[in-house]
């Protein structure tokens, strides 16, 4: 009996048992571990963060598709890696092995503390909830009239939907108390990877909202002070175990901590660990984004396949390479029932956008409920 452990709910992963849900592979024993058992789509959070969808609408329940692929799944978190023994460690100290491993954890932040001020952290998704809905449920309660205000760190695209999403949102519930937008970047440019008329888009869009734009601003502690509510959302971090040696084995990383793949999504020095999404780097580094998360999983479906060696399936001779494209459609949302796309030089804004987003975020979500697993 072969055994595949899958670390981490993360969209690619998704893929794999849905896949596996379709078609089991006789003698391999799956595994997958994780935190929590409903993983939020990255595509919806925004939505979520506006109050356009309820927090059901946009998770993936793992434990469920768990069962639908014959899988076991097991609440935790990777503490530590032995990969001579090909054994891992959980947070709650359970000993777990493999002959195939496949991580898919995605990346952490860590917010500087901050006095006054309190934050929340946009990464990991699954720790966002907990913040987020305690914020909200003592918003409603409050009689105060005191102003208030939101700063978002960070010039991408978390950045931006966030901070949008959130003031829309307060203001909705409370409509009658001023909330202040605010956003600021080290960067000179907001939002770097869209096009221009994407970015002109965006730009009007936080003009509209009454959102401040501090461009080329290095955080302080000043602007952390007059915040009532700061979301952390700048570059990812790798998490604790990937940086600490003495808890990754002999996992080769880069100098940040994301774990090193060669272009079939092995690691360069462990070719029985595949890493996808946010957690991996090559050598020429990918953005964090999750369309790529997205798109690595049918090659990783092929190549663990074929590291397990299933008769039966075409190309299990060899792996399958993952070619990232370099351009992909981006699809922003501004908080009110409009979104931006933006793909190579092209841009557009609207309702419309915000229409076609909502269709291929529940198009995608619904590929994993347990009732739609044929589609």
């Amino acid at each position: 009996m072969k055994r595949l452990l899958l670390v981490g709910a993360g969209h690619a992963h998704a893929q794999v048992l849905l896949d596996l849900a379709q078609s089991p592979i006789p003698g391999v024993e799956v595994t997958v571990v994780s935190p929590h058992s409903l993983a939020p789509y990255s595509g919806m959070v925004p939505g979520w963060l506006a109050g356009l969808y309820s927090f059901d609408e946009i998770v993936i329940d793992f434990s469920r598709l768990c069962a639908a692929a014959g899988a076991r799944w097991m609440q935790g978190e990777l503490d530590s890696l032995d990969t001579q023994q090909r054994s891992m460690r959980l947070n709650t100290g359970e000993q777990v092995g493999y002959d195939i491993l496949s991580l898919n954890v995605g990346s952490t932040l860590q917010p500087p503390s901050m006095v006054g001020a309190e934050v929340l952290a946009l990464r990991p998704l699954s720790e966002l909830r907990k913040g987020y809905e305690s914020l909200l449920a003592r918003w409603q309660a409050s009689a105060s009239d005191r102003d208030f205000t939101v700063t978002a760190v960070g010039g991408g695209a978390a950045g931006f939907e966030s901070l949008l999403a959130v003031v829309q949102r307060l203001r909705t519930l409370q409509p009658q108390r001023r909330v202040h937008g605010r956003l600021v970047t080290r960067g000179n440019t907001l939002l770097p990877s869209v096009s221009a008329m994407a970015r002109r888009a965006a730009t009007s869009a936080l003009a509209d909202a009454g959102i401040q734009v501090q461009l080329g601003t290095d955080w302080s502690e000043s602007a952390g002070a007059s915040s009532d509510l700061v979301l952390w959302a700048t570059g990812a971090q790798a998490h604790a175990w990937q940086t600490d040696p003495a808890r990754r084995g002999a996992l080769a990383v880069s100098s940040s901590g994301f774990i090193r793949v060669d272009e079939q999504l092995r690691s360069v020095s462990q070719p029985q660990v595949f890493a996808v999404g946010d957690c991996c780097e090559w050598a020429n580094p990918l953005p964090k984004a999750g369309v790529y998360a997205v798109r690595m999983g049918p090659v990783l479906i092929h190549n663990l396949r074929a590291a397990l060696a299933v008769a039966g399936v075409a190309g299990v001779e060899g792996g399958r390479p993952f070619r990232p494209q370099h351009q992909f459609l981006a699809l922003l949302a501004t908080g009110s029932g409009r979104a931006i796309a933006s793909r190579g030089v092209l841009g557009a804004e609207g309702r419309w956008v915000w229409r076609w987003k909502d269709h291929i975020d529940r198009s995608f979500i619904r590929r994993f409920a347990i009732g739609n697993a044929s589609d």
